[in-house]
């Protein structure tokens, strides 16, 4: 899948979700985002890496810390 049909994908999700909010007012969509994303990233990353976060962390472009980090809060570990 190419970056760009992954970022159609997310846009027509938050197309999708405002238009179920109606009325109701949006709010934390970044943080929402992010987080629904992030794990998805880290677990197949992860799968990736077979385990090896030095390794997972190379492919994210990332600090291991970081990503052990971001593992632990989202109860990766």
């Amino acid at each position: 899948m190419s970056k760009e049909k992954i970022q159609e994908v997310v846009q027509k999700s938050l197309e999708n979700y405002f238009k179920n909010l109606g009325d109701q007012t949006p709010n934390d969509i970044y943080d929402m985002v992010i987080h629904a994303v992030e794990v998805p990233v880290l677990k197949t990353v992860m799968a990736r890496a077979n385990g090896n976060q030095s390794y997972a962390a190379e492919i994210l472009g990332i600090n291991r810390n970081t990503l052990r980090k971001k593992l632990q809060y989202h109860g990766l570990l």
